[in-house]
Order: structure tokens, then C-alpha cells, then sequence
């Protein structure tokens, strides 16, 4: 049993190279290229995938990758991830054996655990939630993905910035964490300042800070 620990990583510049014009291809540049860089390395590509690169959310790199004799090392190098997802199996093992012996990580599209798991995704504001079950049943993932969906609020997303707010005025005047940390979990606890972030987020923080005392 592989041993998976859920992180969450700044792919800000990072390199994710993907093997394959295709639709797994494409499903995979759409995702990853809202995070880092991303370049498609195939021999063709879906309309999709050309019409990102024209607005510059790609590089393409178009190359016949079933030749044997392509090295395919300077595409890789230099990348943080790298994924596999021609249909052509033996294309996809050279890119993992190579990805394996230059120390990149790989997020592999078929049955088998790569390093790298990507999770069911949930983004409201600045709280982002990831599901996963290992690659054991993507269909769960999905399904808890649109069940946790409907309990994460408006006002959740809006107690994230008012805490946000509130532990910087903390900082100045509190010098214990320990009271810090309590003054914010009573502000969680409160319901009245919870029911008013809907209606006035600047009256909800002036709320908190009466906690300060």
C-alpha cells in the first residue's frame, strides 16, 4: 500500500510538462495551467489546446514522440511534474522511466500510483478543499465533491477574510498566541457575528474586535 500525504504546493514558474495533444492531455492542461507553466509535447493537438496556447496559457510543442530515436530528455529537463498521456504505452513508459531517473515527479493517467494524485477540487475565495481516494474510486471523489460543495457558505468564505482582518490587528495588540488563538475561536463560536457577515462584513469585524477588550 502506497503511503500518499495530501499537500498543497505553489506551482507558481514551475514547469508540468504533458505527453499528448489529446483529450487526457487537454483535461490536464486546463487544470494545471491555472497554476504553473505548462507545455503539451505531441504530435498533434486538440482545438482546445490550440486555442489556449494562442492566448498564451501553454507552449506547445509539437514533435513526432513514437520516434525511438527522440531524446526526450531536453523536453523534460528542468521540469517540476511531468505526466504521460499519449496512447502510446511505450512512449508513456520512456517518459516515466526517464521523469523516475532525473528526480520529476510524475502524475501518471492510467491505473497505477504515480507520485503525484490529483485531488476533486473545491475553491470558494480563499478556502480550497481536496478530496481524494487514492485513484480507488474517482466516481466517490466526485460525488463527496458535490456534497461538501453545498455545506461550504458565502459566509464561510467571508469569515476566512474576516479572520484574515482580525489576526493582524491581534499581532499589535496581543502579544500571547494563546490568547490570540482563543479570541479567534470565540469569534467562530459566535453566532450573532456570523449571521452579520452577510449582511455588513465591516459591522461583523467591528463585532470581533470588541472581543480584543
Amino acid at each position: 500500500m502506497v503511503l500518499m500525504i495530501p499537500l498543497l504546493i505553489d506551482l507558481t514558474d514551475k514547469k508540468i510538462v504533458i505527453f499528448g495533444g489529446g483529450a487526457v492531455g487537454e483535461r490536464k492542461a486546463r487544470l494545471f495551467a491555472r497554476y504553473g507553466k505548462v507545455e503539451v509535447a505531441s504530435r498533434d493537438f486538440t482545438p482546445e489546446l490550440r486555442e489556449m496556447a494562442a492566448r498564451d496559457e501553454i507552449r506547445l510543442r509539437e514533435i513526432e514522440l513514437s520516434a525511438n530515436t527522440l531524446n526526450l530528455e531536453p523536453i523534460i529537463q528542468g521540469a517540476f511534474i511531468v505526466i504521460p498521456a499519449t496512447d502510446d504505452e511505450n512512449v508513456n513508459l520512456r517518459v516515466i522511466e526517464l521523469a523516475e531517473r532525473l528526480g520529476i515527479l510524475i502524475n501518471r493517467t492510467d491505473e497505477i500510483q504515480g507520485d503525484i494524485t490529483v485531488p476533486s477540487i473545491i475553491e470558494k475565495g480563499d478556502i480550497t478543499i481536496s478530496i481524494s481516494t487514492g485513484g480507488m474510486s474517482p466516481a466517490m471523489s466526485k460525488f463527496l465533491r458535490k456534497k461538501l460543495e453545498r455545506e461550504v457558505t458565502e459566509a464561510d468564505r467571508r469569515m476566512v477574510n474576516l479572520q484574515r482582518r482580525l489576526r493582524s490587528v491581534l499581532k499589535d495588540k496581543i502579544t500571547k498566541q494563546k490568547r490570540r488563538e482563543e479570541i479567534l475561536w470565540d469569534v467562530l463560536e459566535d453566532q450573532a457575528i456570523w449571521d452579520m457577515l452577510l449582511e455588513d462584513e465591516n459591522r461583523a469585524f467591528e463585532l470581533s474586535l470588541a472581543k480584543i477588550g
